[in-house]
């Protein structure tokens, strides 16, 4: 195949995949509806909507010579076809095997090399049980009825699309920060406004005072001389005077002028850079219901995988906002809903004794709050998270003493589920239970400027509250100044603004702090923080210094500058790949100045700041003990050899001394004579299986404590339940194992 050829076909496969996520989006959202809709003529149009989807996805398939998704939409467009002529049944058991097709449809289109043979046979297999439910269909005529104006549906969607082209969103990207670069020089010609009209005011102050000191010094120099040479020098000195004063007047005038040109020409350009860019944004605005509409498949799944009821109620999808900031909140909206689900949520017969209804009910609404801000709401009528469990969590990672914790607040207590580990699950498993997905949760909404807080009552329910900026484009921004260098902190951070007086700063075990609205704060130097070699100096005569209350994440800390220098609108820069992962810088902004100045990363900042008080307080020998530490022991108990070596292998690559078992009996004697830190099982063994073996561990006084992890192809939820019940610390599922989740829970449980 030529090259031509070849950048044909990658251009052709990228828009067939473009095509066909479109297509299984609209399928996925039509199988939602179809389950909830009761009414015959509404169920026949979603029917014939779906029919439509799954017959043009087949063609776009055929088209690339894709010959898996063919097969199964041909499958699917037959089962519809008799669904349509009222020969099949819709049931529960049917729509399962619906949502089944659609999961593997989204796998097929992003599957990768070493994927795709196993998927294509479980494809096959789909596509057979599809084809055998044809084969043995039955009619029932209560259930359906004749499609209704279809030629009329057809030509309002030709219509539609008539109104709309499609655009890489690549090439609006490049359009959108292209636009973007105005907005330096809009502030650029504020900057260049803002110093005509101090030269303008300087001179206005000349012309003043020489108002008041001319007559003065005509006066003086009007004293009659005989000299000649001196009446002269005095002539010449008048003349001078004069022609100066004139000469400025002209300068001013002049200036007064070009201020007010300037000024003229300043609104006009940021008239058109303000309009040029909301335009742009909004090519790029979406509404959440682009993201949203995945939702009530993942909840129906996860509901439906962990025996539970769920009801999904959106509001406010219409919404906009920048893409950008959609594909970001992406996998943190779905960790919490996940959380509601599996977390919140309880199975029926435990709502029944509470005097719940059966179904329980998440509820996702966005609000857009005022011009340059959006709230998310997710609320569920779960049990409401666990203080008690939050608690033991939070004490066994040394995040908090026991002391400490009997004095935080309801919302300080709340705050420490974002901290990494901390978890209210009983057991790891693949989807959670890990402590690590709320404090990526909080990570990620930061990063875009965005808050995230939580709260809770028992039995009641959970409320998480995203506050999230509109744009990505522009912050508003206090500009500092550090050991002579400018920086730049988001404004929505920054608390409050003060100068202190130097003596209301106190040293308490060996940490600066003030006192702030009655509650003592540390105080770190940002120059420290910051690493920059010029010290933040204090000089003798100046008895005050400027201070910035910075809040994040629960987090209060006030940060020393030199000088505040004010608060502006500012163009956010992304750093590139390469420099994504500078600690304590977010980006960048070019000021009106020319100056290119670093935003700071206030998520870093707050952790630089927090470690730095630690070190001066905390003793240096941990790391010495780190490197003395005994090498842990691992028993692996697997049937299969292949199974058994793999994992041998992956944990002693990273530096655990393995043992191995054959099975359950094996594993059981070989722990009775040696001794071991965690023990990883299979479940399905001969003579003894994981299951029999995590039971007897823990019916023995001597390993009750020990931890064990489940790894198994055993992915019900009754074999999870049994995993729970038997006392396994975690359970690991075969179908989606990954060695660095497997070495992560070991860690986290040793």
């Amino acid at each position: 195949m030529s090259k031509k050829e070849n950048d044909f076909l990658k251009k052709l496969l990228a828009t067939f995949r473009i095509e066909a996520e479109d297509h299984v989006k609209t399928i996925s959202s039509g199988l939602m509806e179809l389950e909830s809709e009761t009414h015959p003529e509404e169920r026949i149009k979603i029917i014939e909507t779906i029919f439509r989807e799954a017959h043009s996805l087949k063609g776009a398939a055929r088209a690339v010579n894709n010959s898996e998704i063919e097969t199964l939409c041909q499958s699917l467009e037959n089962i519809f076809s008799k669904l349509k002529n009222r020969k099949l049944n819709i049931s529960p058991g049917l729509l399962d095997l619906f949502h089944l097709a659609v999961n593997y449809l989204d796998n097929l289109l992003s599957a990768k090399e070493n994927q795709l043979d196993e998927l294509k046979r479980k494809v096959g297999e789909l596509t057979k049980e599809i084809d055998n439910k044809i084969i043995s269909a039955e009619s029932d005529l209560s259930q359906l009825s004749e499609p209704i104006k279809k030629e009329q549906t057809l030509m309002q969607e030709k219509h539609l699309s008539a109104q709309t082209i499609r655009i890489p969103v690549n090439q609006l990207d490049s359009v959108l920060l292209q636009s973007e670069e105005f907005l330096g020089t809009k502030l650029s010609s504020a900057q260049k406004l803002s110093e005509l009209h101090e030269i303008n005011t300087a001179i206005r102050l000349w012309e003043k005072n020489w108002a008041k000191a001319k007559s003065y010094f005509y006066q003086q120099n009007n004293n009659k001389t005989k000299d000649p040479k001196a009446s002269k020098e005095k002539k010449q000195t008048d003349d001078f005077l004069e022609w100066n004063e004139d000469f400025i007047k002209m300068i001013g005038n002049k200036l007064t002028a070009l201020e007010a040109f300037s000024a003229k020409e300043h609104r006009a350009l940021s008239s058109m850079v303000d309009n040029l860019i909301a335009d742009m944004k909004k090519t790029l605005m979406m509404p959440f219901s682009t993201l949203l509409e995945i939702f009530p498949k993942i909840v129906r799944d996860l509901s439906r995988d962990q025996g539970k009821d769920v009801d999904l109620i959106i509001k406010g999808e219409s919404i906009e906002i920048d893409r950008r900031i959609l594909e970001e909140i992406k996998d943190p909206l779905i960790h919490i809903v996940r959380n509601c689900v599996d977390h919140g949520i309880e199975i029926p017969t435990e709502r029944l004794t509470k005097n719940k209804p059966v179904r329980g009910s998440i509820k996702i609404e966005i609000i857009q709050k005022h011009g340059d801000k959006i709230e998310i709401i997710i609320i569920d009528d779960g049990a409401g998270i666990d203080f008690d469990k939050t608690k033991n969590s939070a004490i066994k990672l040394g995040i908090i003493e026991q002391d400490s914790f009997d004095k935080l607040s309801k919302q300080e207590i709340l705050g420490l589920v974002f901290q990494s580990g901390v978890t209210t699950s009983t057991i790891i498993t693949n989807l959670s239970g890990r402590g690590l997905g709320l404090a990526i949760v909080r990570e990620k909404i930061e990063k875009i400027g965005g808050t995230v807080s939580v709260d809770s009552n028992t039995n009641t329910g959970t409320t998480f509250l995203l506050e999230l900026p509109i744009t990505l484009a522009t912050i508003r921004g206090i500009i500092v100044r550090c050991a002579e260098r400018l920086f730049v902190i988001a404004t929505v951070y920054i608390e409050k603004v003060m100068r202190i007086n130097r003596d209301d700063i106190k040293t308490v075990e060996n940490r600066e702090t003030i006192l702030f609205y009655d509650q003592t704060i540390s105080l770190v130097r940002l120059n420290e923080i910051m690493e920059i070699q010029t010290p933040n100096t204090l000089p003798g005569e100046n008895k005050y210094v400027s201070v910035l209350i910075v809040n994040s994440a629960e987090k209060r800390i006030a940060f020393l500058v030199d000088e505040i220098l004010g608060e502006q609108e500012v163009l956010v820069k992304r750093l590139g790949t390469q420099l994504e992962r500078v600690r304590n810088i977010g980006g960048v902004s070019i000021l009106g100045t020319g100056e290119v100045v670093p935003i700071l990363n206030v998520t870093d900042l707050m952790k630089s700041a927090v470690k730095a008080h630690g070190a001066k307080i905390q003793p240096a020998a941990k790391e010495m003990d780190k490197k003395s530490e005994v090498k842990k022991s691992i028993l692996v108990v697997e049937d299969s050899i292949t199974a058994r070596t793999l994992l041998k292998n992956i944990l002693e690559t990273s530096g655990y001394n393995v043992k191995t078992a054959v099975d359950g009996v094996d594993g059981y004697t070989q722990l009775r004579s040696g001794k071991f830190d965690i023990v990883v099982s299979d479940v399905d063994m001969p003579r003894m299986s994981g299951f029999d073996l995590t039971q007897k561990i823990r019916a023995d006084k001597k390993f009750s404590d020990l931890p064990v992890i489940l790894v198994t192809a055993l992915e019900t939820r009754e074999d999870r339940e049994h995993g729970i019940d038997v006392g396994a610390n975690a359970y690991m599922v075969k179908s989606s194992f990954d060695q660095s989740n497997l070495l992560e829970v070991i860690k986290q449980l040793i």
